[in-house]
Formats: structure tokens, sequence, C-alpha cells
């Protein structure tokens, strides 16, 4: 049984922390900072989660007392091979750790290891085990023997072996042969998502909420009328209106807030003197005031009330993480990685600003997770410094664990476990296959991209060609064949520029300047099919990610599902039947399938979405050229094709390109890719493989490596 860890406080003089330390003055940091020696001693005093001011000292009675630092007990899930010059720890699966400092920048903890030796770890390597393990003799500190039913008491020596490999599968496999070799074939998933995200807790033992008066830990179901009654809602719970969640028949969300839009615009580069360089976006949130059910959020409103913050992209990392904390049964999407490399060109810029509003547009489309207080926070909190001194708090929010289904209300009985479980089977089934097809239809989508390039260099060719033909002027494949001579002497053209031998030929004049000008439009058409593949089609191009892993993204609920129904269908074939568990298991089955149900209204929209735009795209494309060959067609009727024998024939500003014709244009930018199309590593070594050698080290490739340099394939 994994439950919300307990802090550890260390005696003075402990082997891993000295209580005498303090936290000095904050150096320049390294993009998050955890290269930064202010790291390793931060851990030991509050710090400031601010880009521009410094942790503040301890008066002078703070620091004649000894610092006491909350550590937790954890075990490593992986075996990870640390960097010793970038002060990284090398651990084995299984190991014991304590957690100095969680947040030490950029998905990194700052971890003692049992031999005392302290370094950095990605937050993603390891757990915490305050449940099922008691406290280290290290930070000599015991805590009381468990009493619960599903964690055997034991001596510290036996708790203290490492923890055996489970094969319950996690991770994606890109390299399955190096996996094979590393773990024999098993897959590392001792903590699924049913154990993380406190359901088996809640299904097990329930909740006893400390500050309600009732010390039941039973969940009791309610009638459907009481599940959506407004004034039933405020009596129930003595708890805020954000923490508590209501299930209608269904199952399916109730929604308390109305459907909202985001923009994610005007990114900006600013300096602080302590994390250096970083990109700052502005948020606007717009609610409109209107109360149709038929809002559509893709639709500005017609007058809407603005609220536009300032945010960077580690506020984004604190919004979620604070969303995974509070709603472990919620199904987030994920944040998109950091960048070191070029961070700051206008392509990544443009992509980054794009990845946050699909990600924060997700999250406000979510009929739970929009009204979260840490979003109304993160889009409402216009203070700066407001916001500074919010950010800490966010972070230190205990995880929710089973008190978050304790707040799920839903109509009684309304889950059958038959039902339940070719639900979910179906579920894994159709996700899988849109993922697949999905990624197919990517793939495909970057050939359609390249076929208009393609297309854009041959109606390029044809243009140079017409000109060439028009002009006599040889192209740079066939002007070796041709003498040096004007062309109005060798008959080519006569004086007025017509295409003729003839002086003053007012047909050919009219002629000419008509095909000139049919050249020039077809210039403009291939000018149109490359900027529409590198903006236009770009952009469906992204947008197609926000939709391709949605199995991925919705693994944690599938297990949760999963295993909620082997304990329901337990608990209904023992001979003592436990009514209470499985009024919980029905609570938990009906949070599980009310996601459910959000995907399928949100892949509805998305999809429409992506194909909407897609069309819309096309035909304003085409529409276009039309409009561009339509123009060169009428040069050719009268009475405009008549009134260009009035002047002479002005030279088109293409004919300087006939002896170098610009057809090799530069690659097509790709999409980022997908935090899940690839195995996630280090970021740190994904920067050293772009390109900062020089201050980091070696390179290794990291998670997908450069966000704009990969092309799609398969």
């Amino acid at each position: 049984m994994v439950t919300v860890p307990q802090a550890i406080k260390p005696a003075s003089g402990s082997s891993i922390i000295s209580s005498d330390d303090t936290c000095p003055r904050s150096e320049a940091l390294f993009d998050a900072g955890i290269h930064s020696s202010s790291v390793w001693t931060e851990h030991l005093e509050c710090y400031s989660l601010s880009d521009d001011e410094p942790a503040k000292p301890a008066d002078e009675h703070q620091e004649q007392q000894p610092i006491e630092e909350t550590v937790k007990a954890a075990r490593a899930l992986y075996d990870f091979e640390g960097e010793a010059e970038f002060r990284e720890l090398t651990v084995e699966a299984g190991d014991e750790l304590f957690i100095l400092k969680e947040e030490a920048g950029d998905g990194w903890s700052l971890v003692a290891a049992s031999s005392g030796e302290i370094g950095l770890l990605p937050q993603t390597y390891y757990t915490y085990t305050s449940s099922f393990l008691s406290a280290p003799l290290a930070v000599h500190e015991r805590k009381e023997p468990s009493t619960s039913t599903t964690t055997p008491q034991a001596s510290l020596q036996e708790q203290l072996k490492p923890l055996s490999i489970q094969d319950t599968g996690e991770w994606t496999n890109p390299l399955p042969s190096f996996r094979q070799s590393l773990l024999k074939g098993k897959s590392l998933n001792r903590f699924s998502g049913f154990v993380t995200s406190g359901a088996e807790e809640w299904v097990l033992e329930g909740y006893v909420d400390p500050i309600a008066s009732s010390s039941s830990s039973s969940h009791q179901r309610i009638s459907t009328e009481d599940s959506i009654n407004e004034d039933n809602r405020l009596s129930r719970l003595g708890l805020g209106e954000a923490d508590r969640h209501y299930v209608d028949a269904g199952p399916a969300w109730q929604s308390k807030v109305p459907k909202f839009r985001v923009l994610v615009h005007s990114p900006s580069k600013r300096t602080s003197g302590l994390s250096g360089a970083y990109t700052v976006y502005s948020i606007t949130s717009l609610f409109s005031s209107t109360t149709d059910e038929s809002y559509d959020p893709y639709i500005p409103p017609i007058s809407p009330t603005r609220i536009t913050v300032q945010r960077r992209f580690s506020h984004f990392i604190v919004l979620h993480t604070s969303l995974t904390r509070r709603l472990p049964g919620i199904a987030l999407p994920p944040l998109p990685e950091k960048q070191y490399a070029g961070r700051f060109s206008a392509d990544f810029v443009e992509a980054r600003r794009g990845e946050l509003e699909r990600y924060i547009g997700c999250i406000v489309r979510h009929p739970v997770a929009r009204y979260a207080e840490v979003v109304t926070s993160f889009l409402s909190c216009e203070s700066d410094a407001e916001w500074k001194r919010l950010m800490p708090q966010l972070l230190s929010m205990p995880a929710a664990g089973p008190s978050f289904f304790a707040h799920v209300f839903h109509p009684a009985f309304n889950v059958d476990v038959d039902d339940a479980t070719e639900v979910i089977d179906r579920f894994s089934r159709h996700t899988l296959a849109v993922g697949k097809g999905t990624q197919n239809l990517r793939n495909i989508f970057g050939r359609i991209r390249e076929v208009r390039l393609e297309m854009s260099k041959a109606e390029r060719l044809l243009s140079y060609s017409l000109l060439s033909l028009i002009t006599s002027t040889p192209s740079s494949s066939a002007s070796e064949d041709v003498e040096d001579t004007p062309p109005q002497r060798n008959g080519l053209l006569n004086e007025e520029g017509a295409w003729c031998w003839r002086e003053d030929c007012q047909d050919c004049l009219k002629l000419t300047k008509a095909m000139q000008k049919t050249s020039d439009s077809l210039q403009i058409v291939a000018d149109m099919y490359d900027d529409h593949a590198r903006r236009t089609q770009l952009a469906s191009h992204e947008a197609l990610k926000s939709v391709a892993h949605p199995y991925q993204c919705y693994e944690g609920i599938i297990e949760i599902h999963q295993s909620t129904v082997s304990r329901y269908k337990d608990a209904l074939k023992s001979e003592k039947s436990n009514d209470e568990m499985t009024a919980r298991c029905e609570t938990v089955l009906n949070t599980t399938m009310a996601e459910m149900d959000t995907y399928h209204d949100q892949k509805v929209e998305n999809f429409s979405t992506i194909t909407r735009e897609h069309l819309d795209g096309e035909i304003n494309f085409y529409e276009q050229v039309l409009h561009r060959l339509k123009a060169a067609r009428r040069t050719f009727d009268s009475p405009r094709f008549d009134e260009l024998s009035r002047s002479p024939r002005q030279p088109s500003r293409y004919e300087r390109d006939l002896k170098a014709p610009k057809l090799n244009p530069t690659p097509l930018p790709q999409p980022c890719p997908h935090v899940y199309d690839s195995t996630p590593m280090r970021p740190v070594n994904t920067a050293i493989h772009e390109g900062i050698g020089a201050l980091l080290g070696k390179s290794q490739l990291g998670r997908g490596g450069s966000l704009l340099g990969r092309i799609w394939a398969e």
C-alpha cells in the first residue's frame, strides 16, 4: 500500500545533512539552475522560486537555531548512470535513497544514497517508500510500526532489501534489444497508476478527512438527484467547491465552469540576473458572457472578458506538477520538453508557443481540470509578485491521493462490473488503434508537405521555361550552345522587347507581355505552394501531435480501471461481503469512465477542429492560386490584351534568375517531436547533444534529439 510520504526530520549531526550549513546567496544559474552550486546548499532553507529575487537569508535568531529539513525515504525505480562532472548520482534499481530536495530544477532532485553520497537524480527514476519502508537508521528518527493489513511488518534489515523488478509494463519500447538485455525482457511498473494515484489505498482503506467532523472512512452512495442538486452540494462537505467533483449519468463529469478559450501569444525575451535569459509568453483567457451550450471554444466570443498574464515555461512546470499531484484520477496532457540549444530562435519560440497553447487549451477544456485552484491562479493572477508568492505554496501542497476519490460523488449503483470490463477492453483497443492510425497520418502528412514543395519547384521551373522562351534568354543548362550576341541583333526580339523579328509588331508585343504576365503569376503560385507547406500545413502537422498518443495519455486511467474491476470482482465473490469496499470501487469506476467519456468528447472536438482547419487552409490556398491564375487569364481578353501594345515591354524581375534558377529551396521545417514519440532520457544530455559540449562535456542522444531537427520517419 502506497500512501502519502511522511516527512522525516534528521537529527542534528546527521551524516546526510549538516545542521550548521546555511543557504548562501544564489549564484548565476545555468538555465533552471541544476548545475549551480547553490542547489547543493539551498535545500537546507526556504528558497524562492522567483526569477528576479534571491532567497531571503535567515535572520539572526534563526541562525542560532539548528535547521531541520524534511527528508523523504525513497527507492530507485531504474538504473541510472550519472555523470560525475555534472554532480549526478549513479544508482541501481532498488537502491535506498533520501530525497533532500525534490525540486532541484528542470525535473531533477537532490538525492542522498545510503552510502552518504549526494547528487542529482531525475524525479521519474525514484518513488517514495514511506508506506512500506520504515525510516532509515541514518536519519536518526524511527517511525511507528505500520498497522496496514496489506504491508507485513518486518525487521529493518528485511525492509531494506532491494526491490525486485516486477513485470507489469510501464515503459515504451523504442530500444527493445537494450531493454531486454538490461531487464531480461521484463518491464518496470511495480508502482502502477492504481497505486501512485491513491486509488488502491482508497479502495482498501477508504479515507478519513482530518477536517471533517465525521470519523467514518466510508464513502456513501448518493442518489442521482443529490449528485446533481446544487442545494445539496454546499451542505454535504466542508470543502471548497474546487475540491469536489460530481459525476452525472453516463458516467460523465459534470462541468461547474463554462468553457472558455486561452491564447498563448506575443513571446518576448527577458533577462534575469539569477537565471539568465528566458522567454515570457502572454496568456489571454477569453470568457464569453453567453451560457449557450453550443458555445465553441475555438470561435472567439463577440464581446469576451479578457484576462492577460505573463508566464514563462518554468511556470507551466509549476502548473503541471501541481495538477498532477492534486488530480491523480485525471488524464492530463504531457508538458512539452525543456529545450537548451536554440531555445531563442524564432522557429523554436513559435513552435513552443503553439505547444503551450495546445497544452493549456487541453487543460481548460477538461470539465474538472479547468476549475482547479492552480489553473485559476495561473490564468488570473496578474501581479507578478503575487504569482511568485503563490508558486511555492502550489508546489508544497500535498498529493491528493485517496482524498481525490473521496471527494467524487456520483449516482448510486450506476456501474455494472461486466459492462465496466467490456468498456475498458474496447477503450484500450480503440485508443491503441487511434494512436497507430494517427502516427501513420502524421507520416503521410509529412509526405504531402514534401509534395507541395515539389509542386512549388515544378511551377517555378515552368515559369522559368516560359520566360526563357519569350525573352530568348537561355537557361543555365543551354547557355553553352548560344552565341554571346544580343537577342535584338539575332532577330529573336525586336526593339520594343517583343518576341518577334519584325519591328513595330503590335500582335507579338501584346502576346509577349501577356505570356510574361503568366510567367510572373506562376512564380507567385510557386511561392504560395512553398509558403503553404511551411506555415499552414506545418500548423496542421503540429496539431496532429495532440491526438497522436491517446493510449499513453490514458494508460494510467486504464490501469486504475482494470485494477479496480479486479478488486470489485474479488469483493463480490468473497464470502464476507464488503459493501463499503464495493461502494469505493464504484466511485473509482465512475471516475475512470467519466474520463473515458471526456476523451470521447475531446476526440470528436479535436479531430473536427483539425480536419476543419485543414480544409479551410486548403480552400483558402486554392482560392488564392485560382485568383492568380484567373488574373493571368484575363490578360488575354479584351480590352486588357489590346492595351498591352501601348508601351514597350519591361523586363521581368525573374529574368536575372534564368542563369541560376532558384530550384533548391531550404528543407521544410518539421514539427517538434511529441514527448511520447521516443523513450524519455535526460534533458541535460539532450543539451549536450545539441551543441553545448564545450560547457557540459560529451554528448549523448536525448529524448528525440533536436526538437526542430527531426524528420518523421518509420
